[in-house]
């Protein structure tokens, strides 16, 4: 299972927010530039978590996003679902039904859902509990526990040390 830069992206930038602790709005410039990304394709990641609920946009001047929930409210598939969508990962096109193969399997052949569709549905479901079992919080503890300054590094980055 692979997804974008996106959702990385946007984890990262909701524990950053976590870490600066203190609610106040961060300009997307400001976000992405801590980690030299790019301001407009982070400012898309910001606007899906903002229309799934996890950020809050503040309009104005001192404007930018702050976190909508807490990080114990929030789970890695929170985040991809905001980033990625719903859509099935693995789209069966049916081509044990197709060439000649698909010609040689007597009628009612294929009244049972094809076995490989279903393999990767019980995969897909796996990956999904395992990202909806794990919250924010929880990385950013393991975060922590590798690197238990990262907190101060963060607020460093953001220039409120």
């Amino acid at each position: 299972m692979r997804t974008g830069k996106g959702v990385e992206w946007a984890v990262h930038t909701l524990l950053n927010l976590a870490w600066l602790g203190d609610g106040e709005p961060v300009p997307t410039a400001r976000l992405a530039a801590v980690h030299d990304l790019s301001a407009s394709y982070l400012n898309k990641q910001l606007q899906q978590l903002v229309k799934a609920g996890l950020l809050e946009s503040v309009p104005g001047a001192r404007g930018g996003f702050r976190l909508a929930r807490p990080l114990e409210a929030v789970s890695m598939l929170d985040v991809v679902l905001a980033v990625e969508g719903d859509d099935p990962l693995f789209r069966c096109a049916e081509i044990r039904r197709c060439g000649t193969i698909g010609e040689r399997v007597p009628a009612g052949g294929f009244s049972r859902p094809c076995a490989v569709n279903t393999a990767m549905g019980r995969a897909e479901l796996a990956w999904r509990k395992a990202l909806a079992a794990q919250s924010l919080a929880d990385v950013r503890a393991e975060a922590e526990a590798h690197a238990p300054a990262v907190g101060s590094y963060v607020r460093g980055g953001f220039g409120r040390d």
